[in-house]
């Protein structure tokens, strides 16, 4: 299933006006690709992906899934085709982690929530893809928070659908927690043929295991032209000098080669 994006511009209506924190964004999701979404605070990454997740409407141009415009589709169509991952710590008490996991079959059960084989099954299937199979039956609150992170990736995986946004996704996580994150990840978005899009402050982590990045500029900054966006992959980012305009500053240096970025005391 393929997401795209033409002249999209994202923000918030005020009683004053349009306040417009991106603009001219023209770009594609890839099946079987991890995006990751990279910028400064303040460029607008949360307010693109909710954006891109219909938690609030555009500003302008046009946003299509399957080739059919976003906002044609009702809430529990959209709630079959796109998994949202936010970064807020679930604080949730008395409940185990297989009924978390379960919840994403909500768009399928109907009023009363009744799982069918059917919903077990993806129920299964999803712990089983997160690797939490020894934790299905813990309560969520005694969980670490990579522990919990996971839960809320099979939760979004039994929803079944073929499109799953994150934000901040390894945010409280330390780092050998943070790399089995992104591959997790990446090994989704590839052996199960989803579209994976993140949004994260982890460049190094990004740079090492994304397909494809976003770069999403901050008042326009560092852009040749009207695009608040520079898109492809690390390698080609760092070939076009894209990634170090983007994170430049005194005391830092990009390898190209090795895409890393260095401090020079």
């Amino acid at each position: 299933m393929e997401f795209e994006l033409k002249d999209l511009s994202t923000g918030y209506r005020t009683k004053k006006g349009d306040r417009v924190v991106s603009q001219h964004i023209t770009a594609r999701l890839q099946a079987g690709e991890l995006t990751c979404l990279l910028g400064p605070n303040g460029a607008g990454k949360s307010t693109l992906l909710r954006t891109l997740a219909a938690f609030q409407p555009s500003l302008g141009g046009e946003m299509r899934l399957d080739g059919k415009p976003l906002e044609d589709y009702t809430a529990h169509e959209l709630a079959t085709r796109i998994g949202v991952v936010l970064t807020e710590r679930p604080n949730i008490k008395g409940m185990r982690v297989r009924a978390l996991v379960a919840m994403g079959r909500s768009p399928y059960t109907g009023f009363w929530g009744t799982l069918s084989e059917t919903d077990e099954a993806a129920v299964t299937e999803a712990i089983r893809q997160v690797g939490i199979t020894a934790l299905e039956h813990r309560m969520v609150h005694t969980l670490s928070d990579g522990e919990r992170q996971k839960v809320m990736i099979a939760k979004a995986l039994a929803q079944q659908t073929p499109v799953i946004f994150l934000d901040e996704p390894t945010a409280f996580l330390d780092f050998p927690s943070k790399v089995e994150m992104m591959l997790l990840l990446r090994r989704l978005a590839r052996e199960m043929h989803k579209t994976v899009f993140l949004s994260t402050h982890d460049l190094e982590l990004a740079l090492q295991t994304a397909d494809r990045l976003w770069l999403l500029g901050k008042d326009e900054q560092q852009m040749s032209d009207t695009s608040s966006l520079c898109i492809g992959t690390p390698m080609e980012l760092a070939a076009s000098g894209a990634l170090p305009r983007f994170f430049s500053g005194p005391g830092i240096r990009f390898d190209a080669a090795s895409l890393r970025f260095t401090i020079v005391n």
